[in-house]
């Protein structure tokens, strides 16, 4: 589902926008231009606990000093800005807040449980917004339903959620003790995304802050609504235009996979009766259209339909409309896929 909305890019997605460009910027000032100023950014757990410069919990967890890094965490963003979209600018922002609180008091036990049961002794961690990247793996492998693409071999199962996986997969692997940093990651986002312990409630973005940062953002870092396919932006950066890239794959490997499940669909409806995708095509093509205008049609066959009793679960009628789909069309799209919430997904995304 993330990158199949690919063509929208960054719309309604201010937040994700800023995290993707301003730590950007300062990271590349900071390795090329401004070096001598780096050891100011450097995650420092020592001089934490016996300097006492806990300075170094904010500053050493903002920016990233490593390109490869900066690179990896925005191509995560960008693949979860779907959140923003769908919790809201000020939700998505307490949760990344409130994950980057919590992963600091992690990453300090985590360090004293190694230093007391391996005696591994631990000082320096990798630097940047990492901790709440890793944090937002907890909602994406909960709430976003996994489709299938492809499969390589007859049992390899590609689905749209394996790239994200890949890139998260790069980033825990680009320095020796980056997997501390996704272990606090994961368990700040299950805290904070379970709310157990009620940490919602007393770890938050203020409203006021709220509305500051959507009079300061909004006007700089929102797009207009797309209105068609675009194609790649020639003024994009070489990261967004990869991006760009991989979601048209993903995009052509989706309808692929539709056409696929609609000529198994046909087959399953002439066998059983129990897909009737015929009358679901036209439903959504058209739906909203005033049909009264229609020139008067050759006469058909009669052919009379069963009456559709099809059961929705109200549950997986809530999963779409969280995804910003009407309750009409999820509720079409389930009573045809059977309640089946993949094949919904993947059928309302296509149209």
């Amino acid at each position: 589902m993330f990158t199949s909305t690919g063509s929208r890019g960054l719309y309604k997605a201010p937040l994700s926008k800023s995290l993707l460009l301003l730590p950007t910027v300062l990271t590349v000032l900071l390795t090329v231009l401004l070096p001598q100023y780096q050891d100011l950014f450097i995650y420092n757990l020592q001089a934490v606990r016996q300097g006492k410069q806990f300075w170094r919990l904010v500053s050493g967890r903002l920016i990233c000093l490593d390109l490869k890094d900066t690179f990896c965490s925005s191509l995560l963003i960008y693949n979860f800005r779907i959140f923003e979209r769908r919790f809201g600018s000020h939700k998505f922002a307490s949760f990344l807040f409130g994950a980057w609180i919590l992963s600091a008091f992690v990453d300090l036990l985590l360090i004293e449980a190694l230093r007391f049961m391996f005696e591994l002794k631990v000082d320096v961690l990798p630097a940047g917004l990492l901790g709440p990247v890793f944090a937002l793996f907890v909602p994406f492998y909960s709430s976003i339903p996994r489709v299938q693409v492809t499969q390589l071999l007859g049992h390899i199962s590609i689905t749209n959620k394996s790239l994200t996986y890949i890139v998260g997969a790069q980033l825990l692997t680009s320095s020796a003790y980056m997997w501390v940093v996704a272990c606090s990651g994961l368990i700040a986002g299950m805290l904070y995304y379970s709310n157990k312990l009620a940490v919602q409630k007393f770890i938050r973005v203020p409203g006021w802050a709220a509305r500051c940062g959507s009079v300061l953002l909004e006007p700089v870092f929102s797009d207009s609504e797309p209105t068609a396919e675009a194609p790649l932006g020639m003024g994009a950066t070489l990261d967004i235009q990869r991006q760009q890239r991989m979601d048209m794959l993903d995009q052509q490997l989706l309808l692929s996979q539709l056409e696929h499940l609609r000529r198994n669909a046909q087959q399953q409806q002439a066998q059983t009766g129990l897909l009737n995708w015929n009358r679901f095509f036209p439903t959504l093509r058209h739906r909203g259209q005033n049909r009264h205008h229609e020139g008067p049609q050759p006469q058909q066959p009669p052919y009379m339909h069963p009456p559709d009793n099809t059961a929705v679960a109200e549950e997986q009628v809530a999963r779409l409309m969280e995804m910003g789909f009407s309750r009409m069309d999820a509720q079409e799209a389930l009573r045809a896929s059977n309640n089946d919430i993949n094949i919904a997904t993947n059928f309302l995304l296509q149209h």
